[in-house]
């Protein structure tokens, strides 16, 4: 009987040729899609769960573009824990060998990262640091935790970490639009774990999850104005405001009340539509004394630079922050985790646990393994 290989010629994974009536009910289940081919900078990653983000669904939803976009068929997910099959051959690739524990993002596509799947290629490596799209897991981490740092965690550290100055006369204090949701729980948390008082808000729902992550106050939006609210704050003036949210303008243009004039002024969420672009462009180029803004506005979009995986590890692994998981998803119910994500009342992250239980059962013995595979 011939040994078995890993990996194998063909895998399982999720995909979608059509986004009309949105992704999830077009998802199937391809049992025999093609293994990926990653390029010399990217690692070939056996993925062991996945964490969905709105990336996964918002821009491939929109009509005639996220067809034009994303590939044919297209597998969604960036955001993973896995092990690495093949590490990266190129002379930038980092220190990682087969059989390590890693997190970080895949592809490089953003519409289709490919962690809806077994194996997966990771993002690609290049300057800035980039480390070929993941790290190692540090020992005593969880998977499913280190699953969902990737774009939520990264965009959360990079919108907060940069623009912190410990030591700069006094704790810095800032404000996080929507601290429940993806990007938002890690927020809080890294800012806490930076030194700064933490104002966040929230539905009712959600204000003792966000109090348990650290935020020192909590805005309630069901119970009356968020712009009101914080002018009456007593940790106002805030020195760095983040918006998760992206839909309530006012929150942006009355920010000179309750913020300092060198303050900083984030745009993380927001739905991918041609007039909240025109509303971003407006925010970001008109001068306060023709009615924009009165703060430095900013649009972000995250790196995935390895120091800031490693650091994002690090915590995790003393316990400064902590992945909050909504709700785990069995692999099989890639389409309902999808349709959860969507209602926008998760909690923190949706994971998919692709195989987190049973990624040892797929490898070959020590002594079974074909040096090279």
């Amino acid at each position: 009987m011939a040994k078995p290989t890993f990996p194998p010629s063909t895998i399982r994974a999720w995909q979608y040729t059509s986004n009309k009536g949105g992704i999830p009910g077009n998802l199937h289940l391809n049992p025999s899609a093609p293994l990926p081919k990653p390029n010399a900078d990217q690692h070939l990653v056996q993925i062991l769960a996945t964490a969905l983000n709105p990336i996964d669904y918002k821009i491939g939803e929109i009509p005639l573009v996220g067809r034009l976009i994303a590939p044919n068929p297209a597998t969604p997910g960036i955001d993973f824990a896995g092990r690495i099959i093949t590490p990266s051959t190129s002379c930038n690739s980092s220190v990682l060998k087969r059989g390590d524990l890693v997190f970080g993002v895949c592809g490089t596509n953003p519409l289709s990262g490919g962690a809806l799947a077994e194996i997966a290629a990771t993002a690609k490596g290049g300057a800035g640091g980039v480390s070929n799209g993941c790290v190692r897991l540090p020992d005593g981490v969880d998977v499913l935790q280190a699953a969902g740092v990737g774009i939520a965690g990264l965009t959360a550290y990079q919108s907060i970490v940069p623009h912190i100055k410990p030591g700069s006369g006094g704790t810095q204090k800032v404000f996080i639009n929507g601290g429940s949701g993806g990007t938002g729980v890690w927020g809080i948390q890294i800012a806490k774990a930076m030194g700064c008082i933490v104002v966040t808000s929230c539905s009712t729902a959600n204000v003792e999850l966000c109090r348990s992550l650290g935020a020192d106050e909590v805005v309630d939006y069901k119970k009356g104005s968020v712009v009101e609210a914080l002018k009456s704050s007593p940790h106002q003036p805030f020195d760095h405001m983040v918006d998760n949210v992206g839909s309530d303008m006012n929150v942006y243009y009355q920010c000179h009340h309750y913020s300092n004039p060198a303050a900083l002024y984030v745009m993380v969420g927001g739905e991918p539509n041609f007039g909240n672009l025109l509303s971003m462009v407006k925010r970001k180029c008109t001068p306060g004394f023709f009615g924009g803004g009165k703060r430095e506005f900013s649009a972000f979009w995250p790196n995935q630079t390895e120091k800031d995986l490693v650091q994002m590890g690090e915590w995790l692994k003393e316990g400064k922050v902590r992945g909050v998981i909504d709700q785990v998803f069995g692999f099989e119910e890639a389409p309902r985790a999808l349709e959860k994500l969507k209602t926008g009342r998760a909690k923190g992250k949706i994971v998919v646990d692709v195989a987190s239980k049973t990624y040892e059962q797929a490898w070959p013995k020590e002594s079974d393994r074909v040096r090279g595979e």
